[in-house]
């Protein structure tokens, strides 16, 4: 689908913008040049809305909800997409030259929406626990019990707040001792420290009047600082039992929907805590806003299932022995937890910013929202757009909704993004990596940036700034001079403008994308390695990189072929005819589960990218001699592990009758017929 499907306005906001239509028409294949408007939001917006008819393309944003509720009046729009090129493109000191970039922009937003993905669901009851000082949880009790089913849990000292006169909503006291879940499925323990039970507490104060130290008031809690266990506030609750200095039971437990804390220290101090849950702390600004926001998550909702997950690729584990963790480790919701060889991950605490996609090097997790064929169809349609239009040296600054206003004030101020700086809002900056960066390289661009707001996760800027170093070793290598990939902050968006053009290929690739992490980057480097001003062979990687081979120390090897069972990715192997360890370099994803396994430690991790064909193949990196049955010649197994097995059973006491360590070197059949033969074999039916 391209803009000649679609009718295309554009204006040119007051004159403030340098547009040439000629010149869009042009690059964008248009059979005529489309209209330039100056002001169609306002003395235009009439023949905005009479022109406007089946699919519709906007290049205005500011005005979007205007421009949407005309076309929705008339009736005759079928759909109707908004671009973003004033503070993009037609603000910044270089638009004069940013034609190719506003002719890509609008190429990418004609595309089709991508392939749906599944759903999560939430429900919602309004059943909310509000857990923190008993003064401020009663305030925002009172404030919300009439939209929501508000459950109290007072912490810490209460002494000196009156409970409300109605009761209107059950009040407990004691201490938060287990909160797990996400919105509409809560479950909340808590373990009561203080004898009165304010469950079964009726409020009449007859212990407030029968207590001689006035250790307790109209918090109905007893101040255990100030009493002096004459326990007569006992007497006097009587048959209510509401008072229990010796209560043996203090653990209770509910199910909620949603949860206010207000404690100092919230309960979840991941950087992103589940959806449903709030905590504001003792800021009465921020305790507000979750109020707010609280009062509306009742009914059922959803949200994009963000992540596939193939266990089948998963290197997280084998047999117990722990390899890549990447995941689990970047992870801000704490949405992923190991579950034996493989991970879990729970949709309903995902966030959606994909950066277990990125980091993961089998691509056993991948990003759904988009997939990664739909993003790399936007990415091609905006590169060979640029370039038809003239357009050098594109840089792609990956961005999410959030940074928005990031781009938007740095163009107010005047200057702008340069001409070749092409923004790309994606839905998480932690989701893409090394596979649709190097793609993007090898489709034309010449570098590429990610923009962070500062508000993520302060481990997404790592992982990326690791896997961008990753990717500029390969480029590099191969003689893509300069500074291809690099993480930019907000405050420092104006340094675009001074980052020199690296070298990219002289031939633009034409390869898909496939949802295959390794697949998609195996078909970048490929195209990279091809056209590369220096060919390589072999390509040194950090440490931690998800490219490499395994070394074998073969003095210590003894052909156990341990390794073999415990690589999740099959890239090490046997031979069923032969006693050879063989390896498969390609799908090497440097987990060091072998080296881990192996019990001689003969393994070592290279970090390398190999491009030669063999590569490809398997090869042999250990070869063994057989030994063979003294007595039959049977193979019994390598030369190296019999020897090896010989030596450690030496000084064993039950091979120290002569001739015992003899045996070990004939098959079974043998042992027992040398048993029989020798005049002190034992009689088994004396035994």
């Amino acid at each position: 689908m391209t803009l000649t499907d679609k009718t295309l306005f554009v204006c040119n906001c007051n004159r403030t913008m340098p547009l040439d239509g000629g010149a869009l028409a042009r690059a964008l294949g248009l059979p005529a040049a489309p209209k330039l408007h100056s002001a169609m939001c306002r003395r235009e917006l009439g023949d905005f809305a009479a022109a406007a008819a089946g699919d519709v393309v906007v290049a205005c944003t500011q005005e979007q909800r205007l421009l949407d509720e005309v076309t929705r009046e008339g009736g005759r729009v079928q759909e109707i997409r908004f671009v973003n090129i004033r503070e993009t493109a037609g603000w910044s000191s270089e638009a004069a030259a940013a034609t190719p970039k506003i002719a890509a922009l609008l190429a990418m937003a004609a595309l089709p929406d991508p392939a749906p993905v599944p759903s999560v669901s939430y429900k919602s009851d309004g059943q909310l626990l509000i857990a923190g000082p008993l003064d401020a949880a009663l305030h925002w009790a009172e404030a919300l019990h009439e939209q929501l089913a508000v459950t109290v849990v007072a912490t810490g000292r209460t002494h000196g707040t009156a409970l409300p006169i109605e009761r209107e909503y059950p009040v407990y006291s004691g201490k938060l001792t287990a909160l797990t879940g996400w919105l509409g499925a809560f479950e909340a323990k808590w373990a009561q420290e203080n004898p009165i039970d304010l469950d079964l507490c009726t409020r009449c104060n007859a212990c407030l009047r029968a207590c001689p130290e006035e250790a307790i008031d109209e918090s109905y809690q007893v101040d255990l600082d100030r009493c002096k266990s004459h326990r007569a506030c006992v007497a006097a609750c009587g048959a209510v039992g509401a008072i229990d200095f010796a209560r043996a039971d203090t653990a209770r437990g509910e199910r909620f929907d949603l949860v206010l804390d207000l404690a100092r220290t919230p309960w979840f101090r991941q950087h992103q805590p589940p959806q449903g849950y709030f905590g504001p702390g003792a800021d009465a600004l921020a305790q507000a806003s979750a109020a707010a926001q609280l009062a509306s998550l009742t009914g059922e909702f959803e949200k994009p299932k963000f992540f596939e997950y193939k266990a089948s690729l998963c290197a997280h584990a084998r047999s117990r022995i722990e390899g890549c963790t990447l995941c689990i480790d970047v992870c801000s919701t704490l949405a992923i937890r190991p579950d034996g060889d493989r991970i879990v991950v729970e949709p309903h605490l995902c966030a959606g910013c994909g950066a277990c996609t990125t980091v993961c090097p089998s691509g056993a997790l991948t990003f759904a929202y988009p997939a990664v064929p739909d993003l790399a169809a936007r990415i091609k349609t905006l590169l060979s757009t640029y370039a038809g239009a003239g357009g050098r040296d594109a840089c792609l600054l990956f961005h999410a909704e959030d940074a928005r206003e990031a781009i938007a004030r740095h163009a107010r101020r005047g200057s702008g993004l340069p001409a070749r700086v092409i923004p790309v809002e994606i839905h998480h900056i932690a989701s893409t990596g090394l596979d649709v960066w190097l793609a993007a390289l090898a489709w034309g661009a010449s570098q590429v940036a990610v923009l962070t707001t500062g508000r993520e996760a302060p481990q997404y800027p790592e992982a990326l700034g690791f896997q961008m170093r990753v990717a500029d070793a390969i480029a590099n290598a191969l003689g893509y001079q300069g500074e291809h990939f690099k993480v930019v902050f907000a405050d420092t968006l104006p340094t675009l403008a001074t980052w020199q053009p690296a070298l990219g290929p002289r031939v633009a690739a034409a390869f898909a994308a496939t949802p295959e992490k390794r697949t998609t980057a195996a078909l970048a480097i490929e195209h990279l390695a091809t056209h590369a001003p220096v060919p390589q062979t072999v390509i040194a990687l950090p440490k931690g990189s998800p490219y490499g081979a395994i070394v074998i120390d073969q003095d210590k090897c003894t052909m156990c072929l341990a390794c073999v069972g415990s690589c999740p990715e099959a890239a090490i192997a046997d031979n069923a005819e032969r006693p050879q360890l063989r390896f498969i370099e390609s799908k090497c994803v440097q987990c060091g589960i072998c080296a881990a396994t192996c019990p001689e430690h003969a393994i070592a991790l290279v970090p390398r990218l190999d491009l030669t064909p063999g590569a490809r193949g398997p090869r042999v990196l250990n070869e063994a001699a057989v030994a063979a049955c003294t007595r039959c010649g049977k193979p019994l197994g390598t030369q190296k592990m019999v020897e090896t097995m010989l030596a450690r059973l030496a000084t064993h006491s039950m091979f120290a009758e002569a001739g015992a360590l003899d045996r070990l070197r004939m098959c079974a059949d043998c042992r027992v017929v040398d048993l029989i033969h020798t005049e002190n074999s034992v009689d088994i039916r004396k035994i």
